[in-house]
């Protein structure tokens, strides 16, 4: 399978590359190229594609790599959007992702409450909550603990 990529050269902090076609297991570091189709110099901004053996190579079959594809997309070689080069973080995959919480969820449904409440307001829910804790049946402990406890044997013998 034939690919276009980065082949680099020049000196050590002096970057840059030739655009090449290859086969894609050949090393990407001095293995032979087909063809070259053009350099990119990313100090000077510098670069130059030949487009007509790029578009020849791609209807060929040759797979341009992430960077060469949105070279060719920026000189409007190649229509379409560029490709994102980086992977996002796992943390922006998570707020991005997750859904929102149920008690986010409780309080925007919740319609917004006036700021001062009046003093007859605030008696009526307290009256509620009393209400409420005493509609539920609570279990008598004292009847669990006679129930428990040893019966005492009156002995009619004693009298």
């Amino acid at each position: 399978m034939l690919v276009i990529r980065l082949f680099r050269t020049g000196k050590k902090n002096q970057p840059s590359f030739k655009i090449i076609v290859t086969e894609k297991r050949r090393s990407a570091k001095g293995g032979r190229s087909t063809e070259e189709i053009g350099f990119v110099n990313p100090l000077t901004k510098e670069r130059k594609i030949n487009a007509e053996r790029a578009k020849y190579w791609m209807s060929k079959g040759a797979k341009p790599s992430d960077t060469v594809y949105n070279l060719l997309v920026k000189e409007k070689i190649v229509e379409g959007k560029k490709i994102p080069l980086h992977k996002k973080s796992k943390k922006q995959e998570e707020v991005k992702t997750a859904p929102a919480a149920p008690e986010a969820k409780a309080i925007v449904d919740k319609p917004a409450e006036p700021a001062a409440q009046t003093a007859e307001e605030t008696n009526k829910e307290d009256v509620k909550i009393e209400e409420i804790k005493e509609e539920k049946p609570e279990a008598k402990p004292e009847e669990k603990k006679e129930e428990n406890a040893p019966k005492e044997e009156v002995s009619e013998a004693s009298n």
